[in-house]
C-alpha cells in the first residue's frame, strides 16, 4: 500500500448527500431519484418490515439529538410520530413516505443524517 488511507467522504461546508451521491461545495446540489425496484435493491434486495423502518427511525431521532440541527427536536418528534404510525395495524404509506421525504429535506446540511434518511426513504417506498 502506498500509505495514503480511505476516510471516506469527508465534506465541510454545504453539502447534500442523496443515496451514493455527494455534492460538496459553495451551493452543493444532489437531484437523485430513486425507483422503488432500486429502493428494494438497497434494501440487500428485500423489503424492510415495518419494525427494521422504525428501528431506522429510532436511529435517525439518536443521531439527529446529537447533532447541532437548529430544528432537532421537532424533527425528531415527526420522526417518533412515523415510528408510531409504523406500529398501526395499517400504517398509512402516504403519510409516511411524506415523513421520510420531509426528514430527507430537513437535513441536507448534515451528511450522516441525510445518509440515513434517504435510506429511510428509500425503504418506506417499499412498504
Amino acid at each position: 500500500m502506498n500509505g495514503r488511507s480511505n476516510d471516506g467522504v469527508i465534506a465541510t461546508g454545504n453539502a447534500q448527500v442523496r443515496n451514493a451521491v455527494v455534492a460538496s461545495g459553495s451551493n452543493a446540489r444532489v437531484d437523485f431519484r430513486v425507483t422503488e425496484r432500486e429502493a428494494d435493491d438497497a434494501a440487500d434486495g428485500r423489503t424492510l418490515t415495518p419494525q427494521e423502518i422504525s428501528d431506522l427511525l429510532a436511529r435517525f431521532i439518536e443521531d439527529l439529538r446529537r447533532s447541532d440541527h437548529p430544528e432537532r427536536e421537532d424533527l425528531a418528534e415527526f420522526a417518533q410520530d412515523a415510528r408510531e404510525e409504523l406500529a398501526a395495524p395499517e400504517p398509512r404509506t402516504g403519510k409516511l413516505r411524506r415523513v421520510a421525504k420531509a426528514l430527507v429535506e430537513a437535513v441536507p446540511g448534515f451528511a450522516a443524517l441525510a445518509s440515513l434518511a434517504v435510506t429511510i426513504e428509500e425503504a418506506v417506498r417499499g412498504l
